[in-house]
């Protein structure tokens, strides 16, 4: 907390005049500030923005509820529910023919599009309710745990604002800084977003064809692969599979593996492939498949892992596979 006023002092000296008002700058500001000047940018400048600048407590009090796990069957119930499937539909029909390009040119299937938009934002229902610059400049400034990381993101939105002519008090995005439809951090913006309708703006905020293609290209970068599949449900006799299971996402399990820990197979399976063994938690009234402890036995091919190339996490992969394809059923079957 004590940190925080600094921080605090600082805008507030920043607001007044800067060294003019006789507080002094906090040297991490400072240092940024200076690391800055070494790219390009305008030190007095950066110091009005800044000035302008909010710490906010409510992210940091978000970043610290992120250690909570939460279990699979609450984290599923969040993201597969009819609305969110019926939704997914309606964006897949306004949007058709931006899908559909896409999937031509990058391989990445509408219903896999459609799922990260709708898990990340609700198909741009919910795309943040913080400027990005306070954002970041509260977790780079206020949050040593991770600062390092978000004085990187804030040097990267600099930089985009200024490739693209944006005025950086004005994006909105997450607590933590993630932008627009498909909530790129700036990394990721600098990386992978497109100018899908050539108008000279990367637009992810407002232009769902620029937010679609942007996602498209983080797969196609992050090497999906046209066709395949991305995960499929097993099941196991005994504990031996337990030995299969490790936190790396990486496919690491091959047929001969998974046939001695007594994994079944599944006759659609390519058994050249190597997979990634899944354990879910399940809700009590699922466990009927004779796994003694209840969970949720999956396959995850490499399709799977590049999801988690989006977001590290397993439950959110399995959310967006689970969505896509609830997704894809509804809109085929509606014709």
């Amino acid at each position: 907390m004590k940190q925080l006023w600094r921080i605090f002092s600082l805008i507030a000296g920043l607001l007044a005049g800067g060294i003019a008002s006789g507080l002094p700058l906090q040297p991490n500001v400072e240092a940024f500030i200076h690391s800055q000047t070494a790219r390009g940018f305008d030190a007095a400048e950066l110091r009005r923005l800044f000035a302008q600048a909010e710490i906010q407590q409510p992210i940091l009090d978000a970043m610290n509820k992120l250690a909570e796990a939460m279990p699979w069957p609450r984290y599923r119930a969040i993201f597969l529910t009819d609305e969110r499937i019926d939704g997914g539909v309606k964006f897949w029909r306004e949007n058709e023919a931006a899908l559909r390009t896409v999937e031509r040119e990058y391989g990445v299937p509408p219903e896999i599009i459609v799922a990260i938009i709708g898990v990340e934002t609700k198909y741009g229902a919910h795309v943040g309710k913080y400027r990005v610059l306070d954002a970041l400049s509260t977790l780079g400034f206020a949050y040593p745990k991770r600062s390092e990381f978000f004085l990187k993101e804030l040097a990267n939105y600099l930089q985009l604002c200024r490739n693209e002519g944006f005025e950086p008090l004005q994006q909105m995005g997450s607590y933590a800084g993630a932008m627009g439809l498909p909530q790129f951090m700036p990394s990721s913006f600098l990386g992978y977003a497109v100018d899908f309708d050539h108008d000279g703006k990367r637009d992810i905020w407002r232009n769902s064809g620029d937010a679609i293609a942007s996602v498209a290209n983080y797969f196609s970068k992050s090497q999906w692969r046209r066709g395949e599949a991305v995960a499929i449900p097993t099941y196991a006799q005994g504990a031996a599979f337990y030995k299969l299971l490790g936190r790396d996402l990486k496919p690491d399990v091959g047929a001969a593996q998974l046939r001695a820990a007594k994994v079944a197979i599944p006759r659609q399976l390519d058994e050249r492939l190597r997979v990634k063994l899944l354990s879910f938690e399940k809700n009590a009234q699922e466990n009927a498949d004779g796994n003694a402890q209840g969970e949720e036995l999956w396959l995850g091919l490499h399709n799977f892992y590049v999801i988690t190339r989006y977001n590290h996490s397993p439950l959110y992969a399995m959310a967006v596979h689970q969505l896509s394809e609830a997704i894809a059923a509804r809109y085929r079957a509606a014709g």
